[in-house]
């Protein structure tokens, strides 16, 4: 174990997580709620995330089915973890589709209260997966739109077209044209749905969606129909070979539910080549600060075991040197997404992670 004691006098400094203590787990770090340890130990996942079974110069045929395998084990792992869920009552649903730039056809997920007085803040959700797997119907998902809906919001969740997987293969910027189509018809429908404005959500590759789709509207003049953002845990800085010495979170929780090899796969699936690594709108942690200024206002939610934790802190540090309100915190004991995916063991965490998301719309509204 590597020591510095030149932080505090009198005592000796032990770095946080793997960079103290390369041996330990998600499931023996002692900032780790106890609660999701106890779920994820008891699925055999408390300790190292494995590693990437091959290197992102594979051929694409070979990523592709790699990206496929993972997106089976993750949907089979999230209907495991939303097993038991009682239903959720006060809540219509519905399906509008609508065409995309591409001809293609688009699924929006529209989620009301039951009984509302007045119009309501409107929150277009963006799923997460990496931007190349995972869908909106999953079973997180769809129940995080209805809980959001039922503390008082109408709720959009987009089916894009992801990079690989069942949605794919679609790499960049399909999706993000995707979401961006969406969202437009969403600013444009507000009447019809009941809403006052509109708030973009997303984690993990959904939050690289939600800040990217602000930078897009940014650079193209429409940023005006997004009221604001707020990002969880946002995946934004594409491949994670070198870990840059600013974001010690990719080594410290390094394995931590999520093993950093795997990301530079996820990269080249979404990205090949790395074709669009400069562009902002790919991966938003390359965003200057014209890119940023004259944005809309932020929530940047990082989770403090998580090894995206630090670009995010990044990009709501850049926000604010452009000038853009902007909202930085952390949730202590969590995983990446722990706030979404355990709301039977930690019921309290989940609901306020469903105040803070609505509050933040409402505010805007």
């Amino acid at each position: 174990m590597s020591t510095d004691t030149s932080v505090s006098a009198g005592a000796a400094y032990v770095a946080p997580g793997r960079l103290g203590d390369p041996d330990l787990t998600l499931g023996t770090d002692p900032r780790a709620d106890p609660r999701m340890v106890a779920v994820l130990s008891g699925l055999g996942l408390g300790v190292h995330a494995e590693g990437a079974p091959l290197s992102p110069t594979a051929s694409r045929e070979e990523l592709l089915a790699f990206v496929g395998a993972v997106e089976e084990g993750f949907e089979g792992l999230f209907a495991a973890f939303a097993e038991g869920w009682p239903p959720l009552t006060g809540v219509t649903s519905e399906v509008i589709t609508i065409e995309g730039r591409d001809g293609n056809e688009i699924r929006l997920h529209v989620h009301r209260p039951t009984e509302s007085d007045g119009p309501l803040p409107c929150i277009y959700q963006v799923h997460g997966g990496g931007m190349v797997m995972l869908g909106a119907e999953g079973p997180i998902y769809r129940r995080w739109r209805e809980e959001l809906a039922a503390a008082g919001s109408v709720v959009v969740g987009v089916e894009y077209r992801n990079g690989g997987g069942v949605l794919g293969p679609h790499p960049f910027p399909a999706g993000l044209e995707d979401c961006a189509s969406g969202l437009r018809w969403v600013a444009a429908h507000l009447d019809d749905l009941g809403a006052s404005n509109v708030v973009v959500t997303g984690d993990s590759g959904g939050g690289n969606l939600a800040l990217a789709l602000a930078l897009k509207a940014n650079r193209e003049g429409w940023v005006g129909e997004i009221a604001g953002v707020y990002a969880q845990c946002p995946y934004i800085l594409g491949d994670w070979t070198d870990a840059p010495a600013e974001l010690p979170s990719l080594q410290e929780n390094d394995r931590y539910w999520l093993n950093r090899s795997l990301f530079p796969l996820l990269a080249e699936v979404y990205d090949p080549g790395s074709a669009n690594a400069a562009d902002a709108t790919c991966w938003p942690y390359r965003a200057q600060a014209e890119d940023l200024q004259g944005l809309p206002p932020h929530v940047i939610s990082c989770n403090e075991l998580d090894p995206l934790r630090d670009e995010g802190l990044a990009y709501h540090r850049r926000l604010l040197a452009a000038g853009v309100s902007s909202v930085g915190k952390i949730n202590l004991g969590l995983c990446h997404v722990g706030e979404i995916l355990f709301r039977a063991a930690m019921p309290d965490v989940y609901a306020e992670a469903v105040r803070d998301v609505t509050g933040f719309a409402r505010s805007l509204a």
